[in-house]
């Protein structure tokens, strides 16, 4: 019994993860449990993993981006060429399938990220999670709205802290979690002490990343662009951070404060 629960919540997770990574994880049980029953230990576990591995590279790279391309989504371009500076700010969010879009996001990354790079040249923009490649209404857990292709998070620009401009570099390993912090004259939008949330502060790890600080300038001519931007309908960042780059418009929102921070990332919403 215990076997078959934990089989089932190996299931669960990769499929909440990858999506298609539970198809990868089918195959690779159902064959393991076509072998012999005196293959145990080791070598079964190595049959699991291969196939597993091997199935989910074949789903990943054949199967699914002409599939999702029916339902309107494709994956967003994972490095950056000349003429399109943007790049996943970790191949992991490529590799998960956690960077399947509708169209329309990939023309905004390529406007945006040419225009920052007109600005400020040498500038790469980096982009975080975006969808799962199919069903709209199937969460991108832990967020509450990546369910339909029409969502994206963008890393903040970052500089040493002489302020010299790090391309390609974010504050933590996967962009997220490295928080920019209110100060005493920032005004307070959430109560702390409630349990039921996402908007972890996760205190410690930022002693742990390094400190270097959001690039203001670079970060604030996206917002502005953004913000400017009729393709754009919401844009979620922490009030008090949006307040201090200087950027006010209609499509600013706060998140709420059950759902994570927004002062680590930028999160975007196409139009319908």
């Amino acid at each position: 019994m215990f076997k078959r629960i934990f089989v089932f919540l190996v299931f669960v997770l990769v499929t909440v993860v990858t999506q298609v990574g539970g198809l990868a994880f089918a195959l690779a049980w159902a064959i393991g449990r076509a072998l012999p029953e005196r293959m145990r230990g080791l070598k079964r576990g190595a049959i699991y993993a291969a196939v597993f591995v091997g199935g989910y590279v074949m789903l990943h790279s054949f199967v699914v981006p002409p599939l999702a391309a029916i339902g309107g989504r494709i994956p967003l371009p994972c490095t950056a060429e000349s003429g399109r500076p943007f790049a996943a700010a970790h191949s992991l969010y490529c590799w998960l399938d956690r960077h399947y879009v509708d169209a329309r996001l990939i023309a905004l990354m390529t406007d945006l990220s040419r225009d920052v790079e007109r600005a400020y040249p040498g500038t790469v923009t980096l982009f975080l999670d975006a969808n799962l490649p199919f069903l709209n209404g199937f969460p991108l857990l832990p967020h509450l709205s990546h369910h339909d292709g029409r969502k994206l998070d963008l890393a903040y620009y970052y500089a040493t802290p002489g302020g010299s401009y790090l391309p390609t570099q974010t504050r933590s390993p996967i962009g997220y979690w490295g928080f920019e912090q209110p100060v005493a004259t920032d005004r307070s939008m959430c109560r702390r002490g409630s349990w039921l949330t996402l908007r972890w502060d996760m205190n410690a790890l930022q002693e742990l990343l390094p400190a270097i600080p959001m690039e203001p300038e670079r970060t604030r001519h996206a917002l502005r662009w953004l913000a400017a931007e009729g393709r754009v309908e919401r844009i979620f960042i922490e009030p008090y951070l949006a307040a201090r780059l200087g950027v006010a418009s209609p499509v600013l929102g706060f998140q709420g404060c059950r759902a994570a921070r927004h002062d680590d990332h930028i999160h975007i919403q196409i139009t319908r």
